[in-house]
């Protein structure tokens, strides 16, 4: 029996998000080794890795507005200048993960995306499952997407694994950032959220310090708690700085060193 996994790489950790286009091949590198070296220790385990755009794709959407929508030839060519600097950052971490011997293929999700109103409604699934059967890590990234309404928008990696949960249905979704989790007014780890939980938490949570067009920790901590009361997954939000915690969570399914997301606590 075989466990699927989903791994996000946040931006925040792969990218100094208060410096534009700057990777951090600090963390890459050896969360890519550790990444290897989890599915050399778990042949049972099935992973999909996605990565967040950082100081990539994030700085060039805030300045051309792209989120809220693109109708103008200049939004249109700064929704290109959005989709040329996420594949940027995604080519950056192929090299990595390849250069480490991860199997990974990018799927680059823009090709295939289209949102109603900057929700995300279709995503082809068959290059996912197919890459899943054979072995290989799909490595999907936030990118631009065609909207229905507003023209084009963007999709977070967020977006994305709860549209892919709710089709391939995944054990466990790790999302690995730069902060310890979610933290309370006073600085204090939240180790536990439930939907339960959620609306006296959801009061002291904040967006991003830095720019951050798809909301930051307050919107990935609801889109999670709205994931786990729909399917039975469990989500860990946590930091990737110590890149043995990105191993020891692939590995060890009760392993927290975070905030552990759950229907129930």
């Amino acid at each position: 029996m075989t466990e699927l996994v989903f791994l996000k790489l946040g931006g925040s950790l792969i990218t100094d998000k208060a410096h534009p286009f700057t990777p951090r091949l600090d963390c890459i590198r050896p969360i890519a080794r550790e990444v290897r070296r989890a599915l050399d220790g778990r042949p049972a385990l099935s992973l999909l890795l996605g990565h967040g755009s950082g100081s990539f794709g994030h700085q060039a959407a805030a300045q051309h507005g792209t989120r809220r929508g693109v109708h103008s030839a200049a939004q249109w060519r700064g929704y290109a200048d959005v989709a040329a600097a996420a594949a940027r950052l995604n080519r950056i971490v192929m090299d990595e993960l390849l250069a480490a011997g991860v199997p990974a293929v990018s799927l680059q999700p823009s090709a295939s995306a289209a949102c109603r109103d900057g929700v995300l409604v279709h995503l082809e699934t068959g290059p996912v499952r197919l890459a899943l059967e054979r072995g290989l890590v799909p490595l999907l990234y936030g990118d631009v997407a065609f909207d229905e309404r507003r023209g084009g928008t963007i999709i977070s990696t967020e977006d994305i694994f709860v549209y892919l949960a709710a089709r391939l249905f995944p054990a466990r979704i790790l999302l690995a950032g730069k902060a310890a989790g979610v933290l309370d007014p006073r600085g204090s780890l939240v180790p536990h959220i439930s939907p339960a939980t959620f609306p006296a938490i959801a009061s002291f949570l904040s967006g991003s310090h830095t720019v951050d067009v798809t909301g930051g920790m307050a919107d990935k901590v609801a889109q999670m708690v709205a994931l786990v009361q729909q399917q039975d997954v469990e989500v860990e939000i946590f930091s990737g700085r110590d890149s043995s915690w990105v191993y020891r969570s692939l590995v060890e399914p009760d392993f927290s060193p975070g905030t552990r997301i759950a229907r129930r606590m």
